[in-house]
């Protein structure tokens, strides 16, 4: 069954799925030195499967990143999406030096050049000669040094190559600076169940800008699928050598504190014949109108329930009080 929630990617007028895919976990395992940055091993063709089942039921939103398995998330996607290009909306990020034979990442580019090339080897790798949104994957970087980097992106925008860009950011400020662009259309926050981030919203919805959702299921932790047994394996950016940011697990184990958060509201997130995932999902359409999750994928099975959320819609304000009490006592 196709669903019709819809929203717009912002300022940019670009209608899309209500729901888009994540494709970080696709691309496989990459490092930073010997701390994962991946999502253990993946088997491409389950995941071209699972992209395939994401436009049968209607989802037109695939957001990915260079660096996401030093540049494989964006070969695989490419590859998925050959033939159907006119019929999706792809976003992309820049910021990560890697090297696609090791994949490992060395740094960082943010000049101009730098920001071009980038470009140029993402649309390289997802055979497409424009993309509908980039963005900059540095949420800290001194909002003081910006300028040179939105001023690229606006180039890009008038050449062509992209339709509009934003900042994958959770501070305010720096949304607020790329706000002041003409050609920015989104910010992309952490936001989820556990996870409230009420300034960078408020400031999407005043500026009319798409607040796409990484982290919309914790990490999975809102899938319910983990228990305090659960062990990723050490490839993966939640397993024993995660990084310092990696809060939802914690010594290669799920962290106590979001399970017992976890069993305060799943009740409310499982009613009316949601799963968990279905419900967390829920909860971001309800929480503002800006909102855009793109939970991540490795099997088709996980696309066919994330968009089955699509058919159910929005929590209900009293759902939503009922989330908020709970998680605050």
């Amino acid at each position: 069954m196709m669903v019709t929630m819809k929203r717009t990617l912002g300022r940019s007028g670009i209608e899309v799925s209500a729901l888009g895919m994540g494709c970080w976990a696709i691309g496989g395992p990459f490092w930073r030195g010997a701390s994962p940055s991946g999502w253990g091993e993946v088997d491409d063709e389950e995941s071209i499967r699972a992209i395939h089942a994401a436009l049968e039921l209607g989802i037109t939103f695939f957001d990915t990143a260079n660096v996401y398995g030093a540049g494989h998330s964006e070969l695989v996607l490419g590859r998925a999406l050959k033939g159907v290009r006119n019929r999706v909306v792809i976003a992309s990020k820049f910021n990560a030096v890697f090297d696609e034979q090791t994949r490992q990442v060395s740094g960082s580019d943010t000049s101009p050049q730098g920001i071009r090339d980038a470009c140029e080897a993402s649309l390289k790798r997802l055979g497409t000669d424009h993309l509908e949104l980039l963005q900059f994957h540095d949420g800290g970087f001194p909002v003081e040094q910006a300028g040179p980097v939105r001023d690229t992106l606006e180039a890009l925008v008038h050449e062509g190559k992209i339709r509009s860009y934003g900042w994958s950011t959770d501070l305010a400020d720096r949304a607020s600076f790329f706000a002041q662009g003409p050609g920015c259309s989104a910010i992309q926050l952490q936001l989820n169940v556990f996870e409230d981030n009420p300034a960078v919203l408020e400031l999407c919805e005043r500026e009319n800008l798409a607040a796409i959702n990484r982290g919309p299921l914790a990490m999975g932790l809102l899938t319910g699928k983990y228990t305090s047994n659960t062990q990723p394996s050490a490839d993966d950016v939640r397993g024993v050598n995660s990084p310092a940011w990696m809060k939802y697990f914690q010594n290669g184990k799920p962290s106590p504190e979001y399970l017992t958060k976890l069993d305060a509201v799943r009740q409310v997130l499982t009613s009316g014949g949601r799963t968990l995932s279905q419900g967390a999902l829920a909860w971001l359409w309800a929480r503002s109108p800006t909102t855009l999750p793109i939970p991540g994928f490795r099997t088709v099975a996980q696309v066919t329930e994330n968009c089955g959320a699509l058919k159910l819609g929005p929590l209900t304000s009293a759902q939503m009080a009922e989330i908020g009490g709970l998680l605050a006592t």
